[in-house]
Order: C-alpha cells, then structure tokens, then sequence
C-alpha cells in the first residue's frame, strides 16, 4: 500500500497544503482547526461514496483506485496512531499504579519502624 502510494506519489488535500504520506504521521487525530486525520478520511470517505454514483460517460475507475489507495492509508495512520495512543495511556496507568503501590509500602515500612520501641530502634541505629 505505501510502495504503491510512493509510486504514484500520492499526495493529500488539507487545510495546510497537499501532504504527503509521511506527513500524516503528524497530524493530530482530531482538532478544532488546522489538518487532522479525521478530516482528511471523512473527505476521502465523501469522495468515494460519491464516485460510487454511475456515470456512464465519465469512467474514471484509475481516480477511485486512487482514493481507495488514499483512504486506506489514512485508516491504517489512524488505527496506527490509536493502537500507540491506547498503549501509552496504560504504560500511564501503569506507571501511576505502581507509584501508589511505593508510596504505600514506604508508608507501611515507616510506620513498622515507628511501632518499633526505643530500645529497637537504637540497636538497628548502632549496627549500621
């Protein structure tokens, strides 16, 4: 799909300019202004559903392969992109849950040592 898309150096209507494949990789999935990926496939979507009407004078079938070839690139970006977002965001979770787990056992240490008497604590003092 990229080897071809390269080929025929597709390029993709936005609000910035054309872009390129490489490009998309950029763009943020939704935005309220400026270039996105949402956008970007509902227009490709619209162009498709469009070009499915008949015209039985205009056959244009190489301009819908390339539109095709387009908005499956921008899915496979998107899918690409939530695949990476959803992963980062339980690295998060994780990352946060284990935290809590530390600062938990920290506090249940100290508070093993406070419960601890004097005479305790002064023998642990001196071995060290």
């Amino acid at each position: 799909m990229f080897e071809q898309a390269s080929r025929l150096k597709v390029r993709f209507d936005s609000p910035k300019g054309l872009l390129t494949v490489e490009d998309l990789w950029d763009l943020p999935l939704t935005s309220a202004r400026g270039a996105n990926l949402n956008d970007i496939a509902k227009g490709l979507n619209r162009e498709l559903k469009n070009a499915d009407e008949e015209d039985f004078v205009n056959r244009s079938a190489k301009t819908d392969s390339v539109v095709k070839l387009k908005f499956e690139i921008v899915k496979h970006v998107i899918d690409v992109r939530l695949t990476e977002n959803e992963a980062a965001r339980q690295a998060t979770e994780h990352r946060e849950k284990k935290q809590r787990l530390l600062e938990l056992i920290a506090r249940k240490q100290d508070e093993s040592l406070a419960a601890k008497s004097v005479e305790e604590l002064q023998a642990m003092v001196a071995e060290l």
